[in-house]
């Protein structure tokens, strides 16, 4: 299978939309309700809480299995594995299926680094937890887990080198800095002290 064939799948995986597809069978447009955005949060705050999850499970899967079945063809954690990771999660923010107006990315970037580093993706996920716990703000947690994924990766790279390689520690810091950056609409309204705690109503 040739790389361009394999960067293109994984892009078209990773567009499935599926926090619209979910708001599609309760009669909802998703991106016309709440925040706006595709993604989980979104999805619990307009339809319910096992909604939201089951979306949130989806856009995990769609970051993770196509590094899965990329590195189980080439038997190997390589080059490959992580264009096609890169290539599912720019699919959920930018999704040719809705014109390219996708959401943040978080839960496909974790499903894609799950599939690289797990305990990686551990640790990000329960500094994601007890941030929500103690803010309540789902932006600041997903902010702090992303910030959180390339740092606990490289402890584990310093720690043991056979770990990871040097060029999944580099596509971690990418991401959370890309996950970052899709937040940045999330910092302004922090900064101003107008962006509400889950359960709100506002735009996030």
């Amino acid at each position: 299978m040739s790389l361009l064939i394999v960067i293109v799948l994984a892009y078209l995986a990773g567009a499935i939309p599926f926090g619209y597809l979910i708001g599609r069978v309760y009669g909802k447009d998703i991106r016309k309700e709440g925040s706006g955005n595709i993604g989980a949060t979104n999805v619990t705050r307009v339809i319910g809480r096992w909604q939201g999850r089951l979306c949130f499970l989806l856009d995990m899967l769609k970051g993770a299995l196509p590094v899965l079945l990329v590195s189980h063809y080439y038997g190997c954690i390589a080059l490959p594995s992580l264009l096609a990771g890169a290539a599912a999660v720019a699919g959920h923010m930018y999704p040719v299926y809705l014109r390219f107006k996708g959401g943040k990315g978080i839960s496909t970037a974790a499903g894609a680094a799950l599939g690289l580093s797990p305990w990686s993706v551990l640790a990000a996920g329960i500094i994601w937890i007890a941030v929500f716990f103690l803010t309540r703000y789902v932006s600041v947690a997903s902010i702090a887990a992303a910030a959180a994924l390339p740092l606990t990766a490289t402890m584990l790279y310093l720690r043991n080198h056979g770990s990871m390689s040097v060029e999944v520690l580099v596509f971690f810091y990418l991401l959370g800095a890309l996950a970052i950056w899709k937040h940045r609409s999330n910092i302004d309204r922090l900064r101003k002290g107008t962006e509400l705690r889950f359960g709100g109503k506002n735009k996030g």
